[in-house]
């Protein structure tokens, strides 16, 4: 067994552990490994893992793993963690930074001791109001691809019943989000890789979002690309002037801004709080 330093963030609610390589040459951190960590009973607990390494073009790399010993797409949420950390670390000086993400260059910057803004880069492969199948009724949908991909359905487009067509979901609250976000992450429309799932309510200019995350096979509290996603799609739909705040499912606000021009998004960027839990070693 290895002993490995730790830090467990959470970034809105969306928690992680991060390690730092440097300091945890003998990690090995299989796939195994990972699930232990994330377990939430016999481990640590998190929705995944940060692995912050040295590199010599940029200040760092940032790999993230899902809670499922899978190795992870981008991660909003924990680049906005990761980029805190580094900060505190002495990895960067000043309040900006540039690092290294699944072979692309992010930037981010720290605005204060608890809030933290990520750039993206520009988003992908938008598919605009379809519909799909799924619990023997078509909903409409949208599809974007952030870094990470996305579904986002607005609730008020599903019904609770699928016989009934006035049996609408009106409250985000109440809505089976595990089970309606499986079917959809794994509908055959997006495979083989799945996709990430995003329920919206818009009730009094207020924006409230859950999210089925691919990996994590759950509910997280927050999802930062999943965020971004939803901004995006809300702002095509309601002609919205960024920046787009959006209320998490543990409570927390997400602002995503963005430029939006001959049918492209650009300057994309996700603001908001990355927090500093508890550090420690494990063994695994």
């Amino acid at each position: 067994m290895n002993r490995i330093k730790f830090i467990k963030y959470s970034g809105a609610g969306n928690d992680f552990i991060l390690i730092d390589d440097d300091e945890n040459k003998e990690a090995d951190l299989t796939p195994e490994k990972i699930r232990k960590i994330c377990n939430r009973r016999y481990g640590i607990g998190a929705d995944g893992i940060l692995l912050i390494s040295g590199s010599s073009d940029y200040d760092f790399t940032m790999t993230y793993y899902n809670s499922d010993g899978s190795l992870g797409s981008l991660c909003g949420n924990g680049a906005r963690c990761a980029i805190k950390y580094a900060k505190l670390s002495g990895i960067f000086s000043g309040n900006t930074t540039k690092f290294m993400c699944n072979s692309e260059i992010y930037s981010g910057e720290v605005h204060d001791f608890s809030v933290v803004k990520f750039n993206l880069n520009q988003p992908q492969r938008l598919k605009h109001n379809f519909k799909i199948k799924i619990l023997d009724q078509l909903v409409n949908a949208s599809f974007i691809d952030t870094g990470s991909p996305h579904v986002v359905i607005d609730i008020h487009d599903i019904r609770r019943k699928p016989e009934e067509p006035g049996s609408f979901y009106k409250n985000i609250s109440e809505l089976p989000v595990v089970s309606i976000g499986r079917s959809v992450r794994n509908h055959k429309d997006f495979m083989p890789e799945g996709t990430n799932v995003n329920f919206i309510s818009v009730e009094d200019s207020n924006i409230y979002i859950r999210t089925y995350e691919r990996g994590v096979e759950d509910e997280t509290l927050a999802c930062g690309t999943g965020s971004v996603a939803a901004a995006l799609i809300v702002s095509l739909n309601r002609d919205l002037t960024p920046p787009v705040t959006l209320i998490t499912g543990g409570g927390d606000k997400l602002t995503v801004n963005f430029d939006y021009s001959n049918n492209y998004f650009s300057d994309v960027s996700l603001t908001g709080p990355a927090e500093e839990i508890f550090n420690g070693e494990i063994l695994v």
